[in-house]
């Protein structure tokens, strides 16, 4: 290859990533604060409350539901009581959980998207990534709160803890969300390979 087409190769390199950076804050910034204007919107005695958005477009509650219920059920397997209302998990002779916001993994949820969908990749490869990347978070969510009731039904000296193992939670579902993304990115970047040109100029100087 010669200087030039590196040169311009570069370039091209330099103006893709400046793309995905832009595209991945703004996608982020997004979604994120856009979550937060919903959930101010949707939230009784919020900035923005709307009633009729709220009875009829709740989906931060739904999202709440979807990870209380099963959470429960998880709980009950394992030999416990555990009752529950639209917010909260009650464990008896255990822990009592409420489910926030800052619970429901909305702002890794819009990291992931904002991520995905800035990358440069097949629409499919994109697609199949996002309901993937999506359902994991949702699945180790319903895994963290069930496994919160069970640690402090279990040890009840734990309990003193739950910032500790909540923030530990929040680590593990990073680090195996940046392992994804990093197997993602491996299998939809492509190395370039080499021309016969490219070939031919390497063996006439092989001190280039």
């Amino acid at each position: 290859m010669s200087e030039i087409s590196q040169k311009e190769a570069k370039k091209q390199a330099d103006r893709k990533a400046i793309r995905f950076i832009v595209a991945l804050f703004a996608l982020y910034i997004l979604f994120s604060q856009g979550n937060l204007f919903m959930n101010s919107v949707m939230s009784e005695g919020g900035k923005y409350y709307n009633a009729y958005i709220a009875q009829h477009f709740d989906y931060i509650q739904g999202l709440k539901t979807a990870l209380i219920k099963p959470a429960v059920w998880i709980i009950k397997l394992f030999g416990f009581y555990a009752i529950h209302n639209e917010m909260d998990v009650m464990v008896v002779n255990g822990p009592y959980l409420r489910i926030n916001y800052s619970c429901l993994g909305l702002g890794v949820m819009s990291f992931l998207a904002a991520f995905v969908l800035a990358f440069p990749a097949p629409w499919k490869s994109t697609l199949k990534m996002l309901v993937v990347g999506l359902v994991t978070i949702y699945v180790l969510n319903i895994c963290r709160i069930a496994g919160l009731g069970l640690l402090f039904g279990f040890f009840q000296s734990q309990r003193n803890y739950f910032e500790y193992h909540h923030e530990i939670f929040n680590v593990i579902v990073y680090i195996i969300i940046f392992i994804m993304l990093y197997i993602w990115i491996k299998r939809n970047t492509k190395t370039p390979k080499k021309t016969n040109a490219d070939q031919a100029t390497t063996t006439d100087n092989p001190q280039a």
